[in-house]
């Protein structure tokens, strides 16, 4: 995702002289190709994210449209009171990467686990959090967040995720993609954790639960009808994420609520314990619940209660 990212910033600063990168000593052989094209556009402002962050405010408040990079959640907490006062309060036109979100960074440990990061952002006033879901989702999200005004905040993975769109899909800010159609069952998903629910919806499908699922990129601002619209077709939503409490099943959940949908709701998501686990990225997100075989489990749960409402 951050090659995806990287090349797709770069053909936006080529055409737009207003676009900088900023980031805070990191990024190496990722963002060399955009210091090398772009010099008078780039800054190291090194390890000082509370810099960075006011930094990036600085050059907005001038009219430039910023990008800022860092690891996991570096841009996030170690200069949140930056991001709430300077970028949020004044609406500026500040984009915060974060590359490696949720566990990608699993051997470093919990200190480079980004895993509370929406929740924390979903409460920042003017935010927009988007997490795509592969390379191809990762080009279209750059594109959206460039071209939309106000503070932004791109969660990318680390490497080598898979493609996982044969095609380009349609990609708005605010709006979800469906990927798969079903009646039984949704499966709404955001971020790495697609190719996750895909492979549960795969394995349900086979047993006659027929499961649509949904990318859900932009968390905040969630596209409420696409959930709405989930709810009463299948009468069964199931919130997948590489998070824990406060981020997409919380936004979810919340829409539910408010609407009276009668629907069968349980989340997939990071749990609290063992916060000091280190290993795979895979490996640590099964530890806290978060893989294909816990998706089909709560799914057969929801299948064993009775509907909420007729299934349509």
């Amino acid at each position: 995702m951050r090659t995806a990212f990287i090349d797709t910033l770069c053909e936006l600063a080529g055409r737009n002289s207003r676009v900088w990168l900023l980031c805070g000593d990191l990024g190496y052989s990722v963002l060399e190709k955009f210091a090398e094209r772009f010099p008078e556009r780039y800054l190291n402002v090194g390890v000082a994210e509370q810099n960075l962050a006011g930094i990036a405010s600085g050059l907005a408040f001038c009219g430039k449209s910023v990008f800022i990079y860092s690891i996991a959640n570096f841009p996030v907490m170690r200069c949140l009171e930056q991001i709430r006062n300077d970028i949020c309060y004044h609406n500026l036109n500040v984009k915060i990467v974060a590359v490696g979100g949720g566990l990608a960074y699993g051997p470093a440990g919990y200190t480079h686990h980004a895993v509370e990061d929406f929740a924390v952002l979903r409460a920042m006033p003017n935010m927009t959090l988007v997490a795509p879901a592969d390379p191809a989702e990762a080009r279209l999200a750059t594109r959206a967040i460039a071209e939309w005004e106000g503070p932004c905040y791109l969660r990318l993975g680390k490497a080598g995720e898979p493609v996982v769109h044969a095609t380009d899909p349609a990609f708005r800010i605010g709006r979800a993609i469906p990927v798969r159609e079903g009646g039984d069952l949704t499966l709404i998903s955001t971020g790495g954790t697609l190719r996750l629910a895909l492979g549960a919806a795969e394995r349900l499908g086979i047993s006659g639960r027929a499961t649509a699922v949904i990318s859900m990129p932009t968390v905040s601002p969630l596209d409420e009808e696409a959930v709405l619209l989930a709810a009463h077709r299948t009468g069964r939503v199931i919130t997948v994420e590489e998070h824990g409490v406060g981020g997409l099943a919380s936004a979810v959940a919340e829409v539910l609520l408010q609407s009276r949908e009668p629907v069968r709701f349980a989340p997939v998501r990071l749990g609290r314990e063992p916060l000091g686990l280190a290993g795979s990225q895979a490996e640590i997100a099964a530890a806290q619940g978060v893989s294909k075989e816990r998706i089909i489990e709560t799914a057969l749960s929801l299948f064993d209660q009775a509907p909420a409402r007729a299934s349509h």
